[in-house]
């Protein structure tokens, strides 16, 4: 089953290569969507694909790089909609 989750992710995840990391596991689980620093000091990510995969890729960004320490992750399941070819880092929150 297809599923999109947006997703906000708090604690030490700036400055340590958390959206990279993001990034990797994405595509290593074949993962579409987007990453991004937020101005808050939180990241937040959009990922879409089946459901069962993204689950699991939530279960690694709880633990993240070995520099980061999440201490927080809002998970809004969302509809999917189909809409990236890839999962990318954004930039900027405009």
């Amino acid at each position: 089953m297809k599923a999109r989750a947006h997703v906000l992710v708090s604690g030490l995840v700036q400055g340590v290569g958390y959206r990279f990391f993001t990034v990797r596991k994405a595509e290593e689980y074949g993962l579409t969507g987007w990453v991004r620093n937020l101005p808050n000091g939180k990241v937040e990510v959009v990922v879409e694909g089946d459901k069962e995969l993204i689950e699991e890729f939530l279960k690694e960004l709880r633990v993240g790089p070995p520099a980061a320490r999440v201490t927080g992750m809002d998970v809004k399941w969302e509809e999917y909609k189909g809409e990236f070819q890839t999962f990318d880092v954004r930039f900027g929150w405009i």
